[in-house]
């Protein structure tokens, strides 16, 4: 099936942009950011958060650019994972508060939304009235 040419920008935005979230985490994770100063490590936290940003921005885009019925598709899509995504997100965050649940970091939500994202794609193609 080829692609229309939304979906490829919106491929190779994605992409690029989880290219450098993980060339930073792995450079995290390889230790070669254990030396910066607490001021840096805060810059460093701050630009991992930017290519997430970035691909939630390649998201809409591709909704608002693609035809009515895609984009009504992914818009429904995205609101259902963003709301299963926060519920679970904290019914843990009381399970952690009130029954000792084991910490969970908050960074954890972005992959947690992905995959909300692909387990409500059945029910985001149900035409509401």
């Amino acid at each position: 099936m080829e692609q229309t040419p939304q979906a490829k920008t919106y491929i190779f935005r994605t992409m690029l942009f989880m290219a450098v979230y993980v060339l930073i985490n792995a450079g995290a994770i390889a230790g070669l950011m254990d030396s910066l100063p607490i001021p840096a490590r805060w810059v460093l936290a701050a630009l991992v958060s930017l290519p997430i940003a970035g691909q939630i921005w390649a998201t809409l885009v591709m909704i608002r650019d693609s035809d009515e019925f895609i984009g009504a598709f992914l818009a429904r899509q995205f609101i259902l994972a963003s709301g299963v995504a926060m519920a679970l997100f904290s019914a843990w965050g009381f399970a952690e508060s009130y029954a000792g649940a084991s910490h969970v970091p908050g960074w954890m939500i972005y992959p947690l939304f992905w995959t909300c994202f692909a387990l409500v794609a059945p029910f985001a193609r149900k035409v509401t009235k």
